[in-house]
């Protein structure tokens, strides 16, 4: 590192915003997050140890994930190398994984590669990681504010350690905001302002467990504030107001409201009522939920609530998750409203579910059973040798395309999975195999 260089670095830390400037140096500093870097926790004795393993941290924004990479990099030996997924692409990963080699092979040091955003990876980005990953060139630490099990490729999950992170409570903004109005070396100590009760109370509810949001404001009140006759600058409610003018609604991956919401969501739709999965809808929108989560959701929805009472209703929300890729805000509300609409006034059914989970069961307790040799393939060699296929009998030779035969392992014969229900197109259904069952008797 040249002067200029280390000039620059000295400037940043003293110029920075204060959430950055307060971020914690070490494990024992890092407020919340217990769960996972409490004394007896996996991660806290890992990174204590320097034997950390690839991780990829998951959670909301200004819940530490960010934090916990630079206290891995304060406290290891290991060579620490960070890039943002937002701007970085496969010549910065080349660089890294080739210094990586060199310092393995060189001086037998690790590194540990620290990708911030990492879900912004596309499909062939990640793949290059893989393999220096799975052989130990770099140890990956990835943070990420999307569900990894849908945005990280599968094999990177695989080899890697999941943690989330959750919303810091109020207590621990609470903590977090005392901290840093009268820390004088990182913090706002050297302005002399207090926080008084009522606006701590205010920014640490406001805040939705987002350190960052709630550092920012305090930052902004300080800054912005005339001191009083006692020489203090003093933050009131009115104060903290000011600096936060909205409350974000908070729908964060693993945080309470965010499950809440999504929850009443869904429940809204099973119980047919339009107008709550509306708003419920609209307050997701609002909050800047990622519409991709959302219409997965109502496919689940459209399949578990609505089932083979409405097919159409799988159609509607599959077309409505394409719409929203192509569209794109604000023009996909229109089509999530439509589809959420259609899957509420829907009829329901959950006799698909209630199928596949008995089917699971059963297959559980009953292990593989054999499969009746007419069903078993006889296309392939000394299958017929074998008795595969023979006596298996062609529906469309018969009437009504149907023909009654052993289809369940002789084990099972008699058992019923699916048991349509009396709503909707399931009870054309339901009378379509009651006829045909009634001409076999």
């Amino acid at each position: 590192m040249d002067l200029f260089e280390y000039m620059r670095e000295s400037n940043m830390e003293k110029e920075s915003p204060l959430a950055a400037r307060m971020r914690p140096r070490t494990l024992d500093e890092v407020v919340g997050q217990q769960h996972i870097i409490a004394r007896d926790k996996l991660l806290y004795r890992a990174i204590s140890a320097d034997k950390l393993s690839s991780i990829i941290l998951y959670g909301p924004p200004g819940t530490g994930k960010t934090t916990l990479a630079k206290v891995i990099a304060n406290t290891t030996k290991a060579e620490f190398t960070q890039i943002n997924a937002t701007i970085a692409g496969k010549k910065d990963m080349e660089e890294v994984v080739n210094k990586a080699k060199d310092n393995q092979g060189m001086y037998g040091k690790k590194t540990i590669l620290f990708i911030d955003e990492i879900h912004r990876f596309n499909k062939g980005q990640q793949d290059y990681l893989l393999p220096f990953v799975e052989d130990g060139t770099v140890v990956l630490v990835g943070a990420t504010t999307e569900n990894p099990y849908f945005e990280v490729n599968g094999a990177l999950i695989s080899r890697s350690i999941i943690f989330e992170l959750k919303p810091l409570t109020s207590d621990d903004i609470k903590i977090l905001l005392n901290r840093a109005v009268t820390d004088t070396e990182r913090g706002m100590g050297a302005y002399k302002a207090v926080l008084e009760k009522d606006a701590e109370e205010f920014l640490a509810d406001i805040a939705d467990g987002d350190a960052r949001h709630a550092l920012n404001a305090i930052e902004l009140g300080i800054l912005t504030t005339d001191r009083s006759e006692d020489g203090l600058i003093h933050i009131t409610r009115e104060v903290a107001q000011e600096c936060i003018q909205k409350k974000v609604a908070r729908y964060d991956k693993d945080g309470d409201n965010h499950y809440d919401t999504i929850s009443a969501f869904i429940k809204s739709m099973r119980g047919s009522d339009p107008d709550a999965a509306v708003y419920y809808l609209a307050r997701m929108l609002n909050a800047g939920e990622d519409p991709k989560f959302i219409v997965r959701r109502m496919m689940v929805c459209a399949s578990e609530d609505v089932g083979n009472a409405d097919p159409q209703a799988l159609q509607v929300a599959v077309a409505a998750s394409l719409a929203v890729e192509r569209l794109g805000m604000p023009e996909a509300r229109i089509t999530l409203a439509q589809a959420a609409s259609y899957i509420a006034t829907a009829p329901k059914s959950n006799a698909s579910i209630v199928a596949i989970d008995d089917a699971l069961a059963t297959v559980r307790q009953t292990g593989n059973l054999p499969i009746p040799p007419h069903l078993q393939d006889a296309h392939y060699k000394s299958a017929a040798k074998l008795g595969h296929g023979i006596g298996y009998k062609y529906s469309h030779d018969y009437p009504d395309n149907y023909v009654k035969q052993q289809y369940l392992p002789y084990e099972l014969n008699g058992k019923e999975f699916y048991n349509p229900s009396g709503n909707g197109y399931e009870v054309r259904i339901k009378e379509h195999m009651k006829r045909l069952r009634e001409r076999d008797q």
